[in-house]
Protein backbone atom coordinates (compact mmCIF):
# COMPACT_ATOMS: atom_id res chain seq x y z
CA UNK A 1 0.00 0.00 0.00
CA UNK A 2 1.33 3.45 -0.91
CA UNK A 3 2.07 5.87 1.88
CA UNK A 4 -0.27 8.87 2.21
CA UNK A 5 0.87 11.99 0.35
CA UNK A 6 2.88 13.92 2.95
CA UNK A 7 4.45 10.75 4.34
CA UNK A 8 5.49 9.68 0.84
CA UNK A 9 6.95 13.12 0.05
CA UNK A 10 8.98 12.96 3.25
CA UNK A 11 10.31 9.48 2.53
CA UNK A 12 11.38 10.43 -1.01
CA UNK A 13 13.53 13.27 0.34
CA UNK A 14 15.46 11.08 2.78
CA UNK A 15 17.91 9.88 0.16
CA UNK A 16 21.45 10.34 -1.11
CA UNK A 17 20.09 12.27 -4.09
CA UNK A 18 18.69 14.94 -1.73
CA UNK A 19 21.80 15.22 0.49
CA UNK A 20 22.60 18.82 -0.56
CA UNK A 21 19.07 19.88 0.31
CA UNK A 22 19.32 18.05 3.64
CA UNK A 23 22.61 19.76 4.47
CA UNK A 24 21.14 23.18 3.68
CA UNK A 25 18.19 22.37 5.92
CA UNK A 26 20.41 21.42 8.83
CA UNK A 27 22.42 24.62 8.51
CA UNK A 28 19.45 26.10 10.36
CA UNK A 29 17.55 23.11 11.75
CA UNK A 30 20.45 21.78 13.84
CA UNK A 31 19.38 24.50 16.29
CA UNK A 32 16.19 22.50 16.94
CA UNK A 33 18.30 19.74 18.45
CA UNK A 34 20.67 22.06 20.32
CA UNK A 35 17.64 23.54 22.05
CA UNK A 36 16.41 20.09 23.02
CA UNK A 37 19.82 18.98 24.28
CA UNK A 38 19.93 22.01 26.58
CA UNK A 39 16.32 21.68 27.76
CA UNK A 40 16.85 19.10 30.52
CA UNK A 41 19.35 16.81 32.19
CA UNK A 42 19.21 13.95 29.72
CA UNK A 43 22.04 12.07 31.40
CA UNK A 44 19.95 11.91 34.58
CA UNK A 45 16.93 10.74 32.58
CA UNK A 46 18.98 7.90 31.11
CA UNK A 47 20.78 6.98 34.33
CA UNK A 48 17.56 6.73 36.33
CA UNK A 49 16.15 4.14 33.91
CA UNK A 50 19.30 2.02 33.63
CA UNK A 51 19.85 -1.37 35.21
CA UNK A 52 23.46 -2.15 36.05
CA UNK A 53 24.58 0.77 33.88
CA UNK A 54 22.76 -0.54 30.80
CA UNK A 55 19.54 0.51 29.14
CA UNK A 56 17.65 -0.04 25.92
CA UNK A 57 16.45 2.98 23.95
CA UNK A 58 14.29 3.35 20.84
CA UNK A 59 14.84 6.36 18.55
CA UNK A 60 11.55 6.74 16.65
CA UNK A 61 11.85 8.15 13.12
CA UNK A 62 15.55 8.60 13.80
CA UNK A 63 16.20 10.72 10.70
CA UNK A 64 19.89 11.48 10.39
CA UNK A 65 20.64 11.15 14.10
CA UNK A 66 20.75 14.85 14.87
CA UNK A 67 19.41 14.53 18.42
CA UNK A 68 21.98 11.94 19.62
CA UNK A 69 24.62 14.04 17.84
CA UNK A 70 23.46 17.15 19.73
CA UNK A 71 23.62 15.29 23.04
CA UNK A 72 27.13 14.08 22.25
CA UNK A 73 28.22 17.60 21.29
CA UNK A 74 26.73 18.95 24.54
CA UNK A 75 28.89 16.64 26.64
CA UNK A 76 26.72 13.59 27.27
CA UNK A 77 29.70 11.18 27.12
CA UNK A 78 31.21 12.88 30.17
CA UNK A 79 27.92 13.19 32.05
CA UNK A 80 26.95 9.57 31.33
CA UNK A 81 30.34 7.89 31.39
CA UNK A 82 28.92 5.11 33.59
CA UNK A 83 26.21 4.16 31.06
CA UNK A 84 25.88 1.96 28.01
CA UNK A 85 22.84 2.85 25.92
CA UNK A 86 21.83 0.25 23.32
CA UNK A 87 19.89 2.31 20.80
CA UNK A 88 17.45 0.78 18.31
CA UNK A 89 16.89 2.89 15.21
CA UNK A 90 13.38 3.02 13.73
CA UNK A 91 12.67 4.78 10.45
CA UNK A 92 10.94 3.86 7.18
CA UNK A 93 14.06 5.10 5.34
CA UNK A 94 17.12 2.85 5.10
CA UNK A 95 19.12 5.97 4.21
CA UNK A 96 18.10 7.62 7.49
CA UNK A 97 18.96 4.57 9.57
CA UNK A 98 22.44 4.41 8.00
CA UNK A 99 22.96 8.15 8.61
CA UNK A 100 21.85 7.89 12.23
CA UNK A 101 23.99 4.82 12.90
CA UNK A 102 27.02 6.69 11.57
CA UNK A 103 26.86 9.45 14.20
CA UNK A 104 26.49 7.25 17.29
CA UNK A 105 29.31 7.17 19.82
CA UNK A 106 29.68 6.34 23.52
CA UNK A 107 27.53 6.04 25.54
CA UNK A 108 25.33 5.06 22.58
CA UNK A 109 25.80 1.68 20.94
CA UNK A 110 23.89 0.94 17.74
CA UNK A 111 21.64 -2.07 18.20
CA UNK A 112 18.67 -3.22 16.12
CA UNK A 113 17.39 -1.53 12.97
CA UNK A 114 13.67 -1.29 12.20
CA UNK A 115 13.00 -0.08 8.65
CA UNK A 116 9.32 0.55 9.33
CA UNK A 117 6.99 3.40 10.26
CA UNK A 118 5.97 3.85 13.87
CA UNK A 119 2.56 2.37 13.05
CA UNK A 120 4.24 -1.02 12.53
CA UNK A 121 6.26 -1.05 15.76
CA UNK A 122 6.18 -4.42 17.55
CA UNK A 123 4.52 -3.56 20.85
CA UNK A 124 5.94 -6.71 22.46
CA UNK A 125 9.27 -4.88 22.66
CA UNK A 126 10.05 -3.29 26.01
CA UNK A 127 12.27 -0.24 26.12
CA UNK A 128 13.66 1.72 29.05
CA UNK A 129 13.53 4.97 27.05
CA UNK A 130 11.74 5.96 23.85
CA UNK A 131 12.11 9.32 22.15
CA UNK A 132 10.86 10.91 18.96
CA UNK A 133 12.46 14.28 18.27
CA UNK A 134 10.94 16.41 15.50
CA UNK A 135 9.93 13.09 14.01
CA UNK A 136 6.15 12.79 13.71
CA UNK A 137 5.17 15.58 11.30
CA UNK A 138 4.33 13.25 8.42
CA UNK A 139 2.56 10.61 10.51
CA UNK A 140 -0.83 10.33 8.73
CA UNK A 141 -3.46 12.06 10.88
CA UNK A 142 -5.82 9.04 10.99
CA UNK A 143 -2.92 6.91 12.25
CA UNK A 144 -1.51 9.31 14.84
CA UNK A 145 -3.42 8.01 17.85
CA UNK A 146 -2.63 4.38 17.07
CA UNK A 147 1.03 5.09 16.32
CA UNK A 148 1.55 7.01 19.54
CA UNK A 149 -0.26 4.29 21.50
CA UNK A 150 2.21 1.73 20.12
CA UNK A 151 5.10 3.87 21.30
CA UNK A 152 3.61 4.09 24.79
CA UNK A 153 2.88 0.35 24.91
CA UNK A 154 6.45 -0.53 23.91
CA UNK A 155 7.82 1.42 26.88
CA UNK A 156 8.30 -0.65 30.03
CA UNK A 157 6.68 0.20 33.33
CA UNK A 158 8.73 3.01 34.84
CA UNK A 159 10.24 3.82 31.45
CA UNK A 160 10.79 7.36 30.20
CA UNK A 161 9.23 8.75 27.04
CA UNK A 162 9.95 12.03 25.24
CA UNK A 163 8.51 13.59 22.10
CA UNK A 164 9.62 16.94 20.70
CA UNK A 165 7.38 18.50 18.08
CA UNK A 166 6.76 21.98 16.70
CA UNK A 167 3.52 23.58 17.82
CA UNK A 168 0.83 25.07 15.63
CA UNK A 169 2.45 28.47 16.29
CA UNK A 170 5.84 27.42 14.91
CA UNK A 171 7.48 28.10 11.56
CA UNK A 172 7.33 24.51 10.36
CA UNK A 173 3.55 24.31 10.67
CA UNK A 174 2.85 27.86 9.44
CA UNK A 175 5.16 27.48 6.47
CA UNK A 176 3.74 24.12 5.39
CA UNK A 177 0.18 25.39 5.64
CA UNK A 178 1.09 28.37 3.43
CA UNK A 179 2.95 26.11 1.00
CA UNK A 180 -0.02 23.76 0.77
CA UNK A 181 -2.42 26.63 0.17
CA UNK A 182 -0.23 27.93 -2.66
CA UNK A 183 1.11 24.81 -4.37
CA UNK A 184 -0.35 21.58 -2.98
CA UNK A 185 -3.83 22.04 -1.48
CA UNK A 186 -4.64 18.34 -1.50
CA UNK A 187 -1.72 17.08 0.60
CA UNK A 188 -2.18 16.39 4.30
CA UNK A 189 -1.02 19.01 6.80
CA UNK A 190 1.80 18.36 9.20
CA UNK A 191 0.95 16.95 12.62
CA UNK A 192 1.49 19.56 15.32
CA UNK A 193 2.57 19.19 18.93
CA UNK A 194 -0.93 19.80 20.20
CA UNK A 195 -2.21 16.74 18.31
CA UNK A 196 0.64 14.62 19.66
CA UNK A 197 -0.15 15.70 23.22
CA UNK A 198 -3.79 14.71 22.69
CA UNK A 199 -2.68 11.32 21.34
CA UNK A 200 -0.45 10.74 24.36
CA UNK A 201 -3.28 11.61 26.73
CA UNK A 202 -5.55 9.24 24.79
CA UNK A 203 -2.91 6.55 25.32
CA UNK A 204 -3.34 7.00 29.06
CA UNK A 205 -0.18 8.81 30.10
CA UNK A 206 0.27 11.95 32.18
CA UNK A 207 2.21 14.35 29.97
CA UNK A 208 4.46 17.21 31.07
CA UNK A 209 4.93 19.86 28.37
CA UNK A 210 7.90 22.23 28.21
CA UNK A 211 7.71 24.99 25.59
CA UNK A 212 10.91 26.01 23.83
CA UNK A 213 10.92 29.28 21.87
CA UNK A 214 13.82 30.32 19.66
CA UNK A 215 14.70 31.81 16.28
CA UNK A 216 16.76 30.68 13.31
CA UNK A 217 17.71 32.53 10.15
CA UNK A 218 20.25 33.49 7.51
CA UNK A 219 21.05 36.07 4.85
CA UNK A 220 22.34 33.34 2.52
CA UNK A 221 19.62 32.79 -0.07
CA UNK A 222 20.99 29.38 -1.09
CA UNK A 223 20.73 28.20 2.51
CA UNK A 224 17.24 29.66 2.87
CA UNK A 225 16.10 28.03 -0.37
CA UNK A 226 17.39 24.59 0.63
CA UNK A 227 15.96 24.95 4.12
CA UNK A 228 12.51 25.90 2.85
CA UNK A 229 12.48 23.27 0.13
CA UNK A 230 13.17 20.67 2.80
CA UNK A 231 10.45 22.15 5.01
CA UNK A 232 8.05 21.50 2.11
CA UNK A 233 9.70 18.30 0.86
CA UNK A 234 9.58 19.95 -2.56
CA UNK A 235 12.76 20.95 -4.41
CA UNK A 236 10.90 21.94 -7.58
CA UNK A 237 9.87 25.37 -6.25
CA UNK A 238 12.67 27.94 -5.99
CA UNK A 239 12.90 30.61 -3.33
CA UNK A 240 12.12 33.24 -5.96
CA UNK A 241 8.93 31.38 -6.87
CA UNK A 242 7.97 31.04 -3.22
CA UNK A 243 8.32 34.81 -2.88
CA UNK A 244 6.33 35.56 -6.05
CA UNK A 245 2.74 35.41 -4.83
CA UNK A 246 0.00 33.68 -2.93
CA UNK A 247 -0.25 32.72 0.75
CA UNK A 248 3.33 31.44 0.79
CA UNK A 249 4.72 34.78 -0.42
CA UNK A 250 2.67 36.53 2.25
CA UNK A 251 4.02 34.20 4.92
CA UNK A 252 7.63 34.66 3.83
CA UNK A 253 7.23 38.44 3.71
CA UNK A 254 6.49 38.28 7.43
CA UNK A 255 9.76 36.41 8.01
CA UNK A 256 11.96 38.75 5.98
CA UNK A 257 13.99 41.57 7.54
CA UNK A 258 14.69 44.93 5.93
CA UNK A 259 18.15 43.77 4.85
CA UNK A 260 16.68 40.80 2.97
CA UNK A 261 17.69 38.17 5.51
CA UNK A 262 15.17 35.69 6.86
CA UNK A 263 14.25 34.98 10.48
CA UNK A 264 11.99 32.08 11.45
CA UNK A 265 10.20 31.88 14.79
CA UNK A 266 9.96 28.46 16.43
CA UNK A 267 7.98 27.00 19.28
CA UNK A 268 8.67 23.36 20.10
CA UNK A 269 6.85 21.38 22.75
CA UNK A 270 8.97 18.86 24.64
CA UNK A 271 6.50 16.29 25.94
CA UNK A 272 7.73 13.83 28.58
CA UNK A 273 6.13 11.10 30.60
CA UNK A 274 6.84 8.02 32.70
CA UNK A 275 4.90 4.82 32.14
CA UNK A 276 3.16 3.49 35.21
Amino acid sequence: MALPDTAQRSLEHWSEARRAEMQAFYTLATEDYRQLAAARDWAADLRSRATGGHLRLLDVACGSGKFPAALLAAGLPTAARDLTVAIDLLDPSAFSIAEARGVLAEPFEAAAEHEIPLQDLDVRARYDVIWATHALYALPPPELTGGVARMVTALRSGGFGAVAQASAASHYLGFYDAYRATYAPDVAPYTDAEAVTAALIAAGVEVAVQRLRYRTGSADRAVIEGFLQRCAFDDTVSLAQMESGGPLADYLAGCRAADGSYRFEHEAHLMTWQNT
